[in-house]
Protein backbone atom coordinates (compact mmCIF):
# COMPACT_ATOMS: atom_id res chain seq x y z
CA UNK A 1 0.00 0.00 0.00
CA UNK A 2 2.98 2.31 0.43
CA UNK A 3 3.01 2.62 -3.36
CA UNK A 4 0.28 5.26 -3.13
CA UNK A 5 2.50 7.39 -0.87
CA UNK A 6 5.45 6.97 -3.22
CA UNK A 7 3.16 7.96 -6.11
CA UNK A 8 2.05 11.13 -4.31
CA UNK A 9 5.68 11.98 -3.59
CA UNK A 10 6.68 11.40 -7.21
CA UNK A 11 3.83 13.57 -8.50
CA UNK A 12 4.79 16.34 -6.06
CA UNK A 13 8.43 16.16 -7.14
CA UNK A 14 7.64 16.20 -10.88
CA UNK A 15 5.19 19.12 -10.67
CA UNK A 16 7.38 21.07 -8.25
CA UNK A 17 10.43 20.54 -10.46
CA UNK A 18 8.46 21.81 -13.43
CA UNK A 19 7.53 24.88 -11.39
CA UNK A 20 11.15 25.46 -10.35
CA UNK A 21 12.16 25.73 -14.00
CA UNK A 22 9.09 27.29 -15.57
CA UNK A 23 7.89 30.50 -13.93
CA UNK A 24 4.89 30.74 -16.26
CA UNK A 25 3.74 27.26 -15.20
CA UNK A 26 4.38 28.14 -11.55
CA UNK A 27 2.36 31.35 -11.70
CA UNK A 28 -0.45 29.69 -13.62
CA UNK A 29 -1.10 27.05 -10.95
CA UNK A 30 -0.03 28.59 -7.65
CA UNK A 31 -2.59 29.66 -5.01
CA UNK A 32 -3.40 33.29 -5.79
CA UNK A 33 -6.38 35.02 -4.19
CA UNK A 34 -7.42 37.31 -7.03
CA UNK A 35 -7.26 34.58 -9.66
CA UNK A 36 -9.23 32.15 -7.49
CA UNK A 37 -11.92 34.74 -6.80
CA UNK A 38 -12.06 35.36 -10.55
CA UNK A 39 -12.95 31.71 -11.11
CA UNK A 40 -9.70 29.75 -11.26
CA UNK A 41 -10.68 27.37 -8.46
CA UNK A 42 -8.34 24.67 -9.80
CA UNK A 43 -5.50 26.59 -8.14
CA UNK A 44 -6.84 25.44 -4.77
CA UNK A 45 -5.77 21.93 -5.79
CA UNK A 46 -2.79 22.46 -8.08
CA UNK A 47 -1.00 24.75 -5.61
CA UNK A 48 -0.74 21.75 -3.30
CA UNK A 49 1.68 20.09 -5.70
CA UNK A 50 3.94 23.10 -6.20
CA UNK A 51 6.70 24.12 -3.78
CA UNK A 52 8.87 27.17 -3.26
CA UNK A 53 12.19 25.30 -3.27
CA UNK A 54 13.81 21.92 -2.68
CA UNK A 55 13.91 22.34 1.09
CA UNK A 56 10.20 23.14 1.21
CA UNK A 57 9.44 20.13 -0.99
CA UNK A 58 11.76 17.81 0.94
CA UNK A 59 10.36 18.69 4.35
CA UNK A 60 6.76 18.12 3.23
CA UNK A 61 7.52 14.86 1.45
CA UNK A 62 9.56 13.53 4.38
CA UNK A 63 6.66 14.25 6.76
CA UNK A 64 4.22 12.65 4.32
CA UNK A 65 6.38 9.52 4.13
CA UNK A 66 6.78 9.23 7.91
CA UNK A 67 3.17 9.82 8.92
CA UNK A 68 1.42 8.68 5.76
CA UNK A 69 2.30 5.05 6.34
CA UNK A 70 0.55 5.10 9.73
CA UNK A 71 -2.61 6.63 8.31
CA UNK A 72 -2.60 4.42 5.23
CA UNK A 73 -2.28 1.18 7.20
CA UNK A 74 -5.18 2.15 9.47
CA UNK A 75 -7.53 3.50 6.81
CA UNK A 76 -6.67 1.87 3.50
CA UNK A 77 -6.11 3.63 0.21
CA UNK A 78 -9.57 5.20 -0.46
CA UNK A 79 -9.93 6.78 2.99
CA UNK A 80 -6.28 7.83 3.04
CA UNK A 81 -6.80 9.71 -0.22
CA UNK A 82 -9.94 11.32 1.20
CA UNK A 83 -7.93 12.55 4.18
CA UNK A 84 -5.04 13.76 2.01
CA UNK A 85 -7.06 15.64 -0.59
CA UNK A 86 -9.75 16.68 1.88
CA UNK A 87 -7.10 18.27 4.09
CA UNK A 88 -5.47 19.93 1.10
CA UNK A 89 -8.82 21.42 0.12
CA UNK A 90 -9.59 22.44 3.72
CA UNK A 91 -6.25 24.25 3.90
CA UNK A 92 -6.99 26.11 0.66
CA UNK A 93 -10.52 27.04 1.73
CA UNK A 94 -9.37 28.37 5.09
CA UNK A 95 -6.53 30.32 3.45
CA UNK A 96 -8.98 31.84 0.99
CA UNK A 97 -11.26 32.81 3.87
CA UNK A 98 -8.47 34.40 5.88
CA UNK A 99 -6.86 36.29 3.00
CA UNK A 100 -9.84 37.05 0.77
CA UNK A 101 -9.22 40.81 1.03
CA UNK A 102 -5.54 40.45 0.16
CA UNK A 103 -5.88 40.01 -3.60
CA UNK A 104 -2.14 39.59 -4.16
CA UNK A 105 -1.65 36.88 -1.54
CA UNK A 106 -0.16 33.73 -3.04
CA UNK A 107 1.06 30.41 -1.66
CA UNK A 108 2.25 26.96 -2.69
CA UNK A 109 2.93 23.66 -0.97
CA UNK A 110 1.45 20.40 0.22
CA UNK A 111 1.48 21.65 3.81
CA UNK A 112 -2.31 21.57 4.19
CA UNK A 113 -2.54 17.96 3.02
CA UNK A 114 0.47 16.89 5.08
CA UNK A 115 -0.83 18.67 8.20
CA UNK A 116 -4.06 16.72 7.87
CA UNK A 117 -2.17 13.43 7.57
CA UNK A 118 0.00 14.29 10.58
CA UNK A 119 -3.05 15.15 12.68
CA UNK A 120 -4.77 11.96 11.61
CA UNK A 121 -1.72 9.94 12.74
CA UNK A 122 -1.67 11.76 16.08
CA UNK A 123 -5.32 10.97 16.68
CA UNK A 124 -4.68 7.32 15.87
CA UNK A 125 -1.67 7.16 18.22
CA UNK A 126 -1.83 10.13 20.62
CA UNK A 127 1.04 8.79 22.74
CA UNK A 128 3.57 8.71 19.89
CA UNK A 129 6.67 10.80 20.56
CA UNK A 130 7.27 13.82 18.35
CA UNK A 131 9.51 16.88 18.30
CA UNK A 132 8.17 20.33 17.47
CA UNK A 133 10.92 22.59 16.19
CA UNK A 134 12.51 24.83 17.32
CA UNK A 135 11.97 23.17 20.73
CA UNK A 136 14.26 20.09 20.67
CA UNK A 137 12.27 18.19 23.26
CA UNK A 138 10.33 14.96 22.67
CA UNK A 139 6.62 15.50 23.22
CA UNK A 140 3.64 13.12 23.31
CA UNK A 141 1.62 13.32 20.13
CA UNK A 142 -1.40 14.87 21.83
CA UNK A 143 0.77 17.69 23.28
CA UNK A 144 2.37 18.22 19.88
CA UNK A 145 -1.04 18.40 18.20
CA UNK A 146 -2.42 20.99 20.61
CA UNK A 147 0.82 22.98 20.45
CA UNK A 148 0.82 22.87 16.66
CA UNK A 149 -2.67 24.34 16.52
CA UNK A 150 -1.85 27.11 18.97
CA UNK A 151 1.41 27.92 17.19
CA UNK A 152 -0.38 28.06 13.82
CA UNK A 153 -3.00 30.42 15.24
CA UNK A 154 -0.28 32.63 16.69
CA UNK A 155 1.70 32.58 13.45
CA UNK A 156 -1.36 33.44 11.38
CA UNK A 157 -2.15 36.38 13.64
CA UNK A 158 1.43 37.61 13.96
CA UNK A 159 2.44 37.19 10.29
CA UNK A 160 6.13 37.51 11.10
CA UNK A 161 7.32 34.93 8.55
CA UNK A 162 6.57 33.52 5.10
CA UNK A 163 4.96 30.34 6.40
CA UNK A 164 1.40 29.60 5.26
CA UNK A 165 0.00 29.14 8.76
CA UNK A 166 -3.60 29.36 7.55
CA UNK A 167 -3.06 26.39 5.20
CA UNK A 168 -1.42 24.41 8.02
CA UNK A 169 -4.31 25.23 10.31
CA UNK A 170 -7.02 24.47 7.77
CA UNK A 171 -5.34 21.21 6.80
CA UNK A 172 -5.01 20.14 10.43
CA UNK A 173 -8.70 20.86 11.00
CA UNK A 174 -9.54 18.86 7.88
CA UNK A 175 -7.50 15.89 9.11
CA UNK A 176 -9.11 16.11 12.54
CA UNK A 177 -12.68 16.19 11.25
CA UNK A 178 -12.21 13.57 8.53
CA UNK A 179 -10.49 11.14 10.90
CA UNK A 180 -13.38 11.38 13.36
CA UNK A 181 -15.93 10.90 10.58
CA UNK A 182 -14.16 7.98 8.92
CA UNK A 183 -13.02 6.21 12.10
CA UNK A 184 -15.20 7.17 15.11
CA UNK A 185 -13.35 4.63 17.27
CA UNK A 186 -10.50 7.16 17.64
CA UNK A 187 -12.69 8.89 20.23
CA UNK A 188 -11.56 6.12 22.59
CA UNK A 189 -7.85 6.87 22.10
CA UNK A 190 -7.71 10.14 24.02
CA UNK A 191 -11.00 11.90 24.71
CA UNK A 192 -9.30 14.76 26.52
CA UNK A 193 -7.05 15.54 23.54
CA UNK A 194 -9.93 15.32 21.09
CA UNK A 195 -12.04 17.54 23.31
CA UNK A 196 -9.35 20.20 23.75
CA UNK A 197 -8.63 20.30 20.02
CA UNK A 198 -12.35 20.49 19.34
CA UNK A 199 -12.71 23.45 21.72
CA UNK A 200 -9.79 25.24 20.01
CA UNK A 201 -11.33 24.68 16.58
CA UNK A 202 -14.80 25.84 17.69
CA UNK A 203 -13.25 28.89 19.33
CA UNK A 204 -11.36 29.59 16.13
CA UNK A 205 -14.56 29.65 14.12
CA UNK A 206 -16.42 31.71 16.72
CA UNK A 207 -13.71 34.30 17.17
CA UNK A 208 -11.69 33.82 13.99
CA UNK A 209 -12.65 37.22 12.62
CA UNK A 210 -10.14 38.73 15.03
CA UNK A 211 -7.42 36.76 13.22
CA UNK A 212 -8.47 37.65 9.69
CA UNK A 213 -6.09 39.65 7.55
CA UNK A 214 -7.31 43.23 7.14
Amino acid sequence: MNQIIVLLIVVNVIISYKGFNDIIFFNRYKFQIQQIINGEKIRMLTSGFLHADWMHLGFNMYALYLFGKTVLVNFGVPYFLIIYFGSLFAGSVYTLYQHKKDFYYSAVGASGAVSGVVFSAIMLYPDMTLIMFPIPLPLPGYVFGIGYLLYSIYGMKNQADNIGHSAHLGGAIGGYVLTLLLKPSVFENNMIMIGIIGVIIVGLFLFGDKLKVK
